[in-house]
């Protein structure tokens, strides 16, 4: 088990992995020595959009990406917003697109980036102007997405499954063992 957190951020003590009972059995946290503070690291939930535009499907690469990449519009929900309103505010900022309708698709797990992915169908329209946290979109016909094997990517197969389309996934190259 790794965490960024090493010391406690209410007193500065170094934090422990200690095992202690809870509701469920015993559990090994991150626990403060000294105050008894509990790291719980729970998933963070993040939204996410498959964007339908005209028909068709957006997909965008983040600008911190290597490779070409596209994906979903995902973010985070901030502070006194639904989650309606925090896609639809997700979808403005990095598409410039206005949000005619949302509808949930459902919600998924993420376990590799400890995330809870929170995803809809949204129907967008308006002039396509990316952030500047996206460097490049794609508009394709459903028929013709191509689904990863993960997170985000099951959401988008759900979504196509629902339109009566049998999603095709990639395949990523499995590691070579010596």
């Amino acid at each position: 088990m790794s965490s960024a957190y090493r010391f406690c951020p209410q007193c500065a003590s170094p934090l422990d992995w200690i095992t202690q009972p809870e509701d469920g059995g015993e559990k090994s946290r991150l626990r403060c020595t000294s105050c008894e503070w509990t790291h719980w690291n729970n998933p963070t939930p993040v939204l996410a959009a498959i964007i339908e535009y005209r028909g068709q499907v957006l997909l965008a690469r983040n600008a911190a990406w290597s490779g070409r990449m596209f994906a979903l519009i995902t973010g985070f929900m901030e502070a006194g917003e639904s989650p309606e309103e925090g896609i639809a505010r997700e979808i403005k900022e990095e598409t410039h697109l206005d949000t005619l309708s949302l509808n949930l698709i459902g919600v998924y797990d993420f376990q590799r980036m400890n995330q809870i992915i929170i995803a809809w169908h949204a129907v967008a329209d308006g002039e396509i102007r990316l952030s500047p946290e996206l460097v490049e979109y794609k508009l394709l016909d459903p028929e013709d997405v191509v689904c990863w094997p993960a997170g985000t990517g099951y959401a988008l197969a759900e979504w196509l499954r629902r339109r009566g389309i049998e999603p095709r996934f990639m395949e990523f190259p499995r590691p070579t063992q010596d």
